[in-house]
């Protein structure tokens, strides 16, 4: 079970470094677009980090949004609402695509979710 928390961990830090990479350079619509689909895959990953690390815990979860409480919960998010808008957000971006709200999602993604993973992130090493 620690190869797959060590695996998971590794995945997502990666999958975190290219969402920060992506968004400092990115300034035209496509390459914003390309910083949303990485967005959508680091927080799959993270959940899904989430879910093994509450696993190896005694915490049973099956869904974004359970992982997310149960962190909560037991103090690893301190944001509980910024990881909520950031499950929202990323239902939002697999459903629903316009102009504007692909800009307001990634303004959240640089502005409140990129230190809200990073801190998840130091919170889980």
């Amino acid at each position: 079970m620690k190869e797959d928390i060590s695996y998971s961990l590794k995945k997502l830090q990666d999958a975190f470094i290219k969402l920060k990479e992506g968004v400092k350079s990115a300034k035209e619509e496509l390459e914003k677009d390309g910083v949303i689909q990485r967005f959508e895959f680091t927080f799959e990953l993270l959940w899904k980090t989430l879910k093994i690390f509450l696993r190896e815990n005694g915490i049973t979860v099956k869904t974004p949004k359970e992982s997310l409480k149960e962190a909560f919960r037991i103090g690893w998010i301190k944001e509980e609402d910024v990881f909520l808008n950031m499950l929202e957000d990323r239902n939002k971006t697999t459903h629903i695509y316009d102009k504007e709200t692909t800009e307001k999602i990634f303004e959240r993604i640089k502005k409140d979710y990129l230190s809200a993973i990073e801190k998840i992130l130091k919170q889980l090493k």
